[in-house]
């Protein structure tokens, strides 16, 4: 019977005729050394992992329940000795992640714990019950910190123990119905999260705690559970505190009835009944662990003796006492442990190969820092990838998708942030405006919207004191003019003030196109790099300064070219809008004494619109004109027939609405020949010629032709090689730590 067996005397001798054969014995033997062995192994791994910050799928328990449901109590006795952690307020409001390690020289606790921020464990602690002041102290500094009632960031103590199984066990915070006073209103539900987000990983085994005192049918956080594990296929259910519920039964029915769970677990789900000694007076851990014992035998005791017939002792028996519950979870972890090996040695495999190739790339990166040739060859190859990848993106290459990487109209106003052409205030919907397009269709679009914008501007209104300026200006200089000049001078001044803000948004939107294709060259060039799978290729995408640089040096090379284009459009503006342009095919007369007819192509003021509101009729049209002259051919003649302000205004208002006719023609004919001939010639020839020719060259000029001290700058920031030479002891660190045990794992793996 479990209970006699319990409660045997330890010095007790066995009967010869139950002893196991001597084969049997050696089969045990070496049963036992495998699984010592492999509690070895995963110790050592766990302890590396810890140690590296790795996060491996090792098998682990995590205990979970309601607040003051006893898992600390569990805690301290799975360790062997007490450490008055269930005295801390509310036990942890942060997880505890409790190593414990079988070490049979260590005939006194060692704690310590893992230094915050670090990988590196602190000094053991001297007396054990200073585990619970360093827990409290941690827990509180960390919450005040961040400023909130609980977290997530775990608490790492390692014990090493002669009196305790290899065992890692996570301690999750007490799941609560009600915050305490002063803390948020969301803090069960905070703690509820944390709960699951630590239970889930299927590696990871559940102790669920629950108060004898609590009905099956009444459960709190059962459910919960369910949630996490559905079949409770890694859950075991702990039952705490039982020796309460055993002074509320009498018969063998009512306890075989709670044993048995009511049925609410499922036939095959087995709950463990526990009770822990409850009184703080031992001070000896090896009292502490006599009590246990001593509370396991008065349990069953009390079973048989208290209660009437008893209760089915086959049945239940090996799930009563703490002795009972340690023996099966180290069964179920060494069984756990065993179906790991496999998956835990691949995994090894593939952390060493993983940690090979981080080595390999550091060694590349000290190589280059001292290789300075092999460095400029491979930035040159990226850097000339790039330029080719520009290329191809503005000639009309469809690499990337245009729904990721283009803009449409409006986004690429947005993003440029030139929202509006100057002067405009009409919504202007050049081709493919909805469009999401980038590379050359945007270019094109661009100077399209130029054009739209151009012939959508009215001829700027032209006031009476204007055209009555002009002409005692004249007259002051001694220079005699007719109106046909007076509205050429008009019309040109008005040509160079409105035009001009439209070539210059012109270029900056051009520049944005340009500029904003970099990312889409960097991006092609990783495909591109992706797909041919080149091994030999140097990979520039960790040298973040190096392309800064690159990225600083294209963005220059843009913005010089959008200066000089304006200087260049500005030119042809100064050029068109001069009075001694000639306009082909166009002859512009003064008027004579008589009056006379003038012929002049163009539009009127405002302009006549066509399509769909965007732009103006650009062709021809004639336009006649009959004015009086005041003119007088001889420049030196200074007389009193010169007219005067009032003298150029009168006459019902004819000379002035003729100069207003003069002046719209002219500013019309300026336009046309500005949009339809130069501007997008020159925009075109000014961006993209330069950029086609000179891009390389002039990017490589200024990132390579510099020594080499400068040029290493953008490659090695200072402290970068102490920085890698760190990161390189590091992977060296966990390189031979994994394949250490990769080796243990393997020799493991043969034994099963």
């Amino acid at each position: 019977m479990a209970a006699n067996r319990l409660a045997m005397p330890a010095g007790r001798t066995p009967n010869p005729l139950e002893s196991p054969s001597s084969s049997t014995r050696q089969a045990a033997s070496a049963a036992d050394w495998n699984w010592k062995a492999r509690f070895e192994a995963y110790n050592r791994l766990q302890a590396a992992a810890a140690d590296l910050g790795e996060k491996l799928p090792i098998p682990e328990i995590v205990a979970v329940g309601g607040q003051s449901d006893g898992k600390s109590s569990l805690l301290e006795a799975l360790l062997g000795f007490r450490f008055n952690l269930r005295e801390v307020e509310m036990g942890t409001r942060r997880p505890l992640v409790l190593q414990m390690v079988h070490d049979p020289t260590a005939h006194d606790p060692r704690c310590r714990f893992k230094e915050e921020d670090s990988e590196e464990y602190g000094s053991p602690l001297v007396v054990a019950t200073e585990i619970a002041d360093v827990i409290k102290q941690r827990t509180q500094s960390h919450l005040q910190k961040i400023q909130a009632a609980v977290s997530s960031e775990p608490i790492f103590m390692r014990a090493e123990y002669a009196h305790c199984p290899n065992l890692t066990v996570i301690d999750t915070p007490g799941l609560v119905l009600k915050p305490m006073k002063g803390e948020p209103d969301t803090t069960p539900e905070e703690i509820l999260s944390m709960v699951k987000s630590i239970a889930s990983p299927p590696h990871r085994l559940l102790l669920f705690l629950q108060q004898s005192s609590v009905e099956w049918r009444s459960s709190l956080w059962l459910d919960t559970i369910r949630e996490i594990d559905p079949s409770f296929r890694r859950t075991i259910i702990i039952v705490s505190k039982f020796d309460n519920r055993l002074k509320e039964v009498s018969e063998r029915w009512e306890i075989d009835s709670y044993l048995s769970a009511s049925g609410y677990l499922g036939d095959n789900i087995h709950p463990f009944f526990v009770a822990l000694p409850n009184d703080r007076g031992t001070t000896t851990d090896e009292g502490f662990r006599s009590r246990i014992c001593q509370v396991d035998i008065d349990v069953l005791r009390h079973l048989q003796e208290k209660v009437k017939g008893g209760f089915s002792e086959e049945k239940y028996a090996p799930y009563i006492g703490f002795s009972c519950l340690r023996k099966h979870l180290e069964s179920e972890i060494q069984k756990r442990y065993k179906e790991a090996v496999p998956a835990t040695l691949a995994l090894l495999e593939e952390r060493c190969i993983g940690v090979s190739e981080d080595l390999s790339r550091l060694e590349s990166k000290l190589q280059a820092t001292s290789d300075v040739s092999q460095l400029r060859r491979s930035a040159t190859l990226h850097v000339a990838s790039i330029c080719r990848h520009l290329h191809h993106l503005l000639v009309g290459a469809a690499d990337l998708d245009p729904e990721l990487w283009g803009l449409t109209t409006e986004e690429e106003q947005k993003h440029s942030g030139i929202v509006r052409w100057p002067g405009i205030t009409i919504a202007l919907e050049p081709a493919n405006f909805s469009l999401k397009l980038y590379g050359g269709a945007a270019f094109e679009r661009v100077i399209h919207e130029f054009h739209c914008a151009a012939y959508s501007m009215k001829c700027p209104p032209l006031s009476r004191e204007k055209v009555a300026n002009i002409p005692v200006a004249r007259a002051e200089k001694g220079r005699c003019s007719g109106l046909t000049m007076v509205a050429a001078d008009i019309a040109r001044a008005a040509a160079r003030s409105f035009l001009a803000p439209l070539i210059d948004t012109a270029c900056d939107r051009l520049a944005f196109i340009l500029q904003s294709l970099f990312e889409l060259a960097m991006e092609c060039s990783r495909n591109h790099d992706s797909r041919l799978d080149n091994q030999n290729a140097e990979d520039m995408d960790g040298y973040v300064g190096f392309l800064a640089a690159v990225r600083r040096s294209y963005y220059k090379f843009v913005e010089d070219l959008s200066k000089q284009c304006k200087q260049t459009v500005r030119h042809h503006l100064d050029s068109v809008t001069s009075p001694y342009y000639h306009f082909p095919g166009v002859t512009f007369l003064d008027l004579s004494d008589s009056g006379s007819v003038l012929e002049l192509p163009g539009d009127s003021i405002g302009g006549k619109k066509k399509g769909n509101g965007n732009m103006i009729d650009g062709g021809a049209k004639k336009k006649h004109a009959t004015m009086p002259a005041y003119a007088n051919t001889n420049s030196n003649h200074h007389s009193n027939d010169i007219p005067g302000a009032d003298d150029l205004v009168s006459k019902s208002g004819s000379s002035y609405s003729s100069i207003c006719s003069i002046y719209a023609q002219y500013f019309a004919k300026m336009r046309e020949v500005l949009i339809e001939r130069s501007v997008p010639c020159e925009l075109n020839s000014g961006f993209l010629t330069p950029w086609h020719e000179r891009l390389f060259l002039a990017l490589g000029f200024e990132l390579f032709a510099v020594k080499d001290d400068k040029f290493m700058n953008m490659f090695v920031a200072p402290g970068a090689v102490d920085a890698i030479q760190n990161e390189r002891e590091s992977l060296l660190k966990h390189q031979k730590t994994f394949v250490s045990c990769l080796n243990e794992f393997k020799n493991i793996s043969s034994t099963l």
